[in-house]
């Protein structure tokens, strides 16, 4: 039987719903807070919807802007550690990789004990990370504090913060996407100057130990996510009023529940189902693990770069906080318009266009290390990451259901987190080789790119392919063919809500 309902649940305002369907139900039941259980939430969409929205902002701005600003401390690290540039890139490399390579693990602690107490988990481990990192004595010991831990840390604060905001927020989901994500850009905004002005009154380690506890603060926003109130399941009597099994009979049933278990936790956490199913998930996650190979490198080497150049650190750090004003500025004007109707069906096009044109601003860098270059690129790159940061978790949620979002960030976080990791190591290798930041930034431009264009044709032939077979469908009997047919909001394949009635409901949308 489910336990009952932590009493934060009953601080919520509204009347309980009953299930809608013996599916529902089923996945009602477990532990509170949990992502099936979610999914039989009504989004209020506003309300306490936006004191949940600001903690996301906090969080994010706390977490995944966090890696890009240790390229302030990075030629400190290397001399207080003699390291080499691909040995010091693995610093930040892992903490990128944990970060998105905790999903499962996140997704567990989610289902077993709810957003709110993973986010404020995430919190403490974060913050420990960076405390204990100021007294290492070793680059490998960093590797664990400031890498795994820390990292750890910002998985269990960042993706249930974003799981429990597509709960909130359903009608006005690309608005809150595009809201949310000016957290990074937040970040990218003030924590460069935190760090370059902790870095010259404190030193490296004096900064780390507050950035630690700066990091805390995850705490206190984690503790406003308080969980929407789900609807009554009804509780089945069948199993505990019957009679009692022989010991063998019970045995055998207790080694199948535990089967069944183990599949049911690897289809929400991994979602390999959707994976092996639905073509427009598996190309996706495909596209954006490529992507990760060189779109956060730059961030790492953009300092490094310019200051081997004769650039003063501060003019550096500016450079980095730029770039957050201008994401600050441009990702709510763009939430707001990519959320008009006309869209829909369309976000995987505009964000392709505007991780091309990410890809190639890249190499505006090999131009020269001036700062009105350099001030150049962070413009057009910041722009283009506006568009990125704004449609990527509108994308994957156009691509599959809701109920099924956690588990697919998963994944696609595991699958992430391997070019995260290797990515700036192979740019350290290169410098290191070669002598010259230059080739690096060209190398993340040529594969930003392809991986823009892979999506592009990939998402044209999926489009195209599906039209010909709705046009050679017998059941399409009478309906004329569609101007423009484009991938519904939910995920067409592999899906046991899939049928031809909503296939027809979302083209007469369009």
């Amino acid at each position: 039987m489910a336990p009952q309902q932590p009493s934060s649940m009953d601080e919520q305002t509204g009347e309980p719903h009953e299930p809608e369907s013996e599916e529902g139900e089923k996945e009602c039941p477990g532990p509170p807070l949990g992502e099936s259980e979610q999914a039989t939430i009504d989004a209020p969409d506003g309300g306490w919807g936006w004191v949940v929205l600001l903690a996301t902002i906090l969080v994010l701005a706390l977490t995944l802007a966090f890696p890009s600003c240790i390229g302030i401390f990075y030629v400190d690290l290397q001399t207080e550690f003699k390291a080499s540039n691909s040995e010091t890139s693995w610093v930040p490399s892992i903490m990128i990789a944990v970060l998105h390579a905790g999903g499962p693990l996140c997704s567990v602690l989610v289902e077993r004990f709810g957003c709110r107490a993973t986010v404020m988990f995430g919190g403490v481990l974060s913050g420990l990370g960076m405390a204990v990192s100021s007294f290492t004595n070793s680059i490998l010991e960093l590797y664990i504090t400031a890498g795994v831990i820390t990292g750890l840390g910002f998985c269990l604060s960042f993706q249930p913060a974003v799981t429990i905001l597509g709960h909130y927020f359903v009608r006005r989901r690309p608005f809150a996407n595009a809201m949310s994500s000016t957290g990074t850009a937040l970040g990218l905004s003030t924590l460069p100057f935190l760090g370059d002005y902790l870095h010259s009154e404190l030193g490296w380690r004096g900064s780390f130990l507050v950035l630690g506890a700066v990091l805390l603060n995850c705490c206190v926003c984690g503790a406003v996510m308080r969980p929407l109130r789900p609807r009554k399941p009804r509780i089945s009597k069948a199993i505990k009023n019957g009679p009692t099994s022989p010991v063998k009979k019970r045995l055998k049933g207790r080694m199948q529940g535990m089967f069944e278990r183990l599949t049911s936790s690897l289809r929400r956490h991994m979602a390999f189902d959707l994976f092996s199913s639905n073509l427009r998930f598996r190309v996706f996650s495909l596209g954006i693990t490529w992507m990760m190979l060189g779109f956060v490198v730059p961030l790492v080497y953009l300092v490094p770069y310019a200051t081997a150049y004769g650039m003063d650190q501060s003019q550096a750090a500016l450079l980095l906080s730029i770039l957050g004003f201008v994401n600050i500025f441009v990702r709510p004007p763009i939430g707001v318009l990519f959320g008009l109707p006309w869209f829909k069906g369309r976000h995987i096009y505009v964000f392709s266009v505007a991780l091309f044109i990410n890809g190639l601003s890249n190499s505006i860098c090999c131009i020269a290390a001036s700062f009105p270059v350099l001030l150049i690129y962070v413009l057009t790159y910041g722009l283009s990451m506006s568009v990125i940061g704004t449609l990527m978790f509108t994308v994957l949620m156009d691509t599959v259901e809701m109920n099924r979002f956690p588990s697919a960030l998963g994944l696609l976080s595991i699958m992430e987190s391997v070019t995260l990791l290797i990515g700036p190591p192979l740019a350290g290798i290169l410098v290191d080789s070669t002598g010259l930041y230059t080739y690096v930034f060209l190398a993340c431009s040529i594969s930003v790119s392809l991986s823009a264009l892979f999506l592009i044709v990939s998402f044209y032939w999926l489009d195209c392919h599906d039209a010909a077979q709705k046009d050679n469908s017998p059941a399409s009997g009478s309906l004329a063919k569609p101007a423009v047919t484009l991938y519904s909001s939910v995920p067409a394949y592999g899906d046991k809500t899939y049928n031809l009635s909503s296939e027809k409901e979302n083209i007469t949308e369009i």
